[in-house]
C-alpha cells in the first residue's frame, strides 16, 4: 500500500537511524525538514533516548546544521514523567539516569527520594554503578515499582553500540524476580501522546521510524499508517521476519520529499 503524504496533517518520527546517525545527519533529512516546514505539516520527534532534553536535542540538531524547535521533541523521560504524574501525583522517586529524566521529573512534580520512594525509575547513564544498583535492588524489595524509561537493550553510536535502559535494569530484574514497567516506544501511550500533542486523529497520521520492535509495532498497535525507513537497522528483508508490515518501505526519508514531488508532476502532466 502507497501513502498519500500530501493528506497526512501529522508526522511521527524516529531520530537516530532515520534523521542521524551519531552526529551525522543522514541523507534527505534536511530537504524533509525543510518540506514539513514549507507544508505546513505537523510534526513531532519521538526518541527513546531519555539521556536529552528537548533543548539539548535542539542544539544537537543545530550543530548538523538543523534548526527545529524544542517543541518538535518528546522523549522517552517525558513519557514516563507523564506516566507517573497521571498514575501517582506528588510521588517521590529513586531515579538513575541523565539530565533528560531527572528534569522531566522534576517538572512533572515529582520528587527524589533514596530511602522509601513510590518507584524506583531507570534510564539510560553513566550514573550507573554497583552502588546504585545494591540501592535500587534493595528500594525495589522494599515495596517500590520499577519503571524504566524505554526496554531497548542497546543503542548505536559511531563508535558501536552501548547499553540502553533495557540492559541496565535487566540486573535489578534478575535480583529482584520483579518485571519492569517500560513507558517509551513500543508502548502505545507514548504513541497516543503524540498524536494528542500534534493535534490530529490516527487516521490523519504517519509514523516513520527504522525499527520493527519500536517504531513500526508502535504505530500499528495505534492504528496509525507506518513507514520503514532503511537507513538504520533494518533491512529490506527485515518485515519477513514479522507477524505485522509496515505500511511502506522506504530507502529514506527523502523518499516522502521525491515521492510528493513525482505526485506534483504527475498532476501538473494531467492537467
Amino acid at each position: 500500500m502507497s501513502i498519500d503524504f500530501s493528506q497526512k496533517k501529522g508526522f511521527i518520527c524516529d531520530m537516530d537511524g532515520v534523521i542521524y546517525h551519531g552526529n551525522q545527519i543522514l541523507p534527505g533529512a534536511a530537504e524533509f525538514i525543510e518540506w514539513l516546514t514549507n507544508e505546513k505539516k505537523e510534526y513531532l520527534f519521538l526518541t527513546n533516548n531519555s539521556n536529552l532534553t528537548p533543548r539539548e536535542l535542539h542544539q544537537k540538531l543545530k550543530r548538523m546544521g538543523l534548526d527545529v524547535g524544542e517543541e518538535h521533541f518528546y522523549t522517552s523521560a517525558l513519557a514516563t514523567a507523564h506516566f507517573l504524574k497521571r498514575q501517582k501525583p506528588n510521588c517521590s522517586v529513586f531515579a538513575i539516569g541523565e539530565a533528560g529524566l531527572l528534569n522531566a521529573l522534576y517538572d512533572a512534580g515529582i520528587t527524589m527520594n533514596d530511602v522509601n520512594p513510590d518507584y524506583v525509575v531507570v534510564g539510560e547513564g553513566r550514573t550507573y554503578s554497583l552502588d546504585t544498583l545494591t540501592q535500587a535492588v534493595n528500594l525495589v524489595e522494599g515495596g517500590a515499582k520499577l519503571i524504566g524509561t524505554n526496554a531497548d537493550t542497546t543503542a548505536n553510536t559511531e563508535d558501536g553500540i552501548y547499553p540502553a535502559c533495557g540492559a541496565i535494569i535487566s540486573p535489578i530484574e534478575i535480583a529482584t524476580g520483579k518485571k519492569a514497567y517500560f513507558c517509551g516506544k513500543p508502548n502505545p501511550l507514548m504513541m497516543r501522546t503524540g498524536i494528542k500533542l500534534l493535534g490530529c486523529h490516527s487516521s490523519e497520521a504517519v509514523v516513520i521510524g527504522d525499527n520493527m520492535d519500536t517504531d513500526i509495532i508502535a504505530g500499528t498497535e495505534s492504528g496509525i499508517d507506518t513507514v520503514m525507513v532503511l537507513t538504520g537497522v533494518s533491512t529490506a528483508d527485515t518485515p519477513q521476519l514479522y507477524a505485522y508490515q509496515p505500511t511502506e518501505v522506504l530507502n529514506g526519508v527523502g523518499d516522502i520529499v521525491n515521492h510528493h514531488s513525482v505526485q506534483d508532476s504527475f498532476m501538473f502532466l494531467n492537467m
